[in-house]
């Protein structure tokens, strides 16, 4: 049963933030492949939805001047699909990928992924790999956040009141002359929710690794960068010792829990072994030989 008070279909930026403005109990929808479970669960009763869905300036994704536009409304299939995130940022497209199974991936949202807060999202790891940038406008006005700053706990995430997602940046010096790996452990092999998951995002210097970034989802609270094990590896000769003290500094850094899918052991386990084989990929996908 879905208990749905009201529905707003906006066609416009302006006219969502209104609605929102008008109405502090009203949720955003787009694809609903999350908001839609709470309210069949009863857990959002009498809601009143606005829909973004059908908002032109959300979907897509766009080469600027400085980088990457991408639009929250965009369902990770067209992510996956799209000739520049494939080109540019593969990372993304390897994570979104790998959300749920096809019927998901064809209405669920980028947006959507990042707006709950969920420390399992399979787009997080890419994004804060990626040093991702969240526009936010409201009746306020418009602001820019980092990423790794809008998560602020399990399910919690920095928005303001009316205020909405309007884009995803990437500026072109996070990504140019890098590649990388998002590698994610699950019980099951398709529509399972990530029991670990590791991005590692490189970029060498000859035999040198000029800079790594590694960022880890279900490794804590909420998805977090692996800044020890990165500043250990920049300006070193990349070997195979290397990465194995990098994914040891990793596992150090790491903050997980026990829950029904795995202990916080097996997780820690997991982290050293998911950095080891995603450092490596990326290093021979920037060009490297281990």
């Amino acid at each position: 049963m879905y208990d749905i008070k009201s529905y707003i279909n906006a066609t416009s930026i302006e006219a969502a933030v209104s609605a929102l403005a008008a109405n502090p109990n009203a949720m955003i929808i787009a694809g609903g492949s999350d908001v839609l479970i709470r309210i069949r669960d009863g857990k959002k009763p009498q809601a009143e939805l606005v829909c973004i869905r059908n908002i032109p300036e959300l979907v897509g994704v766009t080469e600027t001047t400085t980088g990457l536009r991408i639009g929250p409304a965009t369902p990770f299939s067209k992510i996956a699909a799209n000739e520049l995130v494939k080109k540019y940022i593969p990372i993304l497209a390897e994570g979104v990928s790998q959300v749920g199974g096809p019927q998901v991936r064809n209405v669920g949202t980028v947006g959507g992924n990042v707006s709950n807060g969920a420390t399992s999202g399979d787009s997080a790891p890419s994004l804060f790999a990626l040093n991702a940038k969240l526009e936010l406008v409201s009746p306020e006005g418009k602001r820019v956040v980092a990423i790794a700053d809008f998560y602020k706990g399990p399910g919690k995430v920095d928005f303001k009141p009316a205020e909405l997602l309007t884009a995803i940046l990437i500026d072109k010096s996070d990504y140019q002359g890098y590649r990388g790996q998002y590698i994610k452990y699950s019980i099951r092999k398709a529509m399972d929710i990530s029991t670990l998951g590791v991005c590692a995002w490189c970029k060498l210097d000859g035999t040198k690794i000029a800079d790594l970034r590694i960022a880890m989802g279900v490794a804590a609270p909420t998805p977090i960068r692996s800044r020890k094990a990165e500043a250990a590896a920049i300006g070193q000769e990349y070997s195979s010792e290397l990465i194995a003290k990098i994914a040891d500094i990793a596992v150090s850094e790491g903050k997980p829990r026990t829950s029904w899918r795995a202990s916080r052991e097996f997780r820690l386990q997991l982290i050293h072994e998911l950095v080891t084989r995603a450092v490596a990929e990326a290093v021979r996908r920037a060009g490297g030989k281990i």
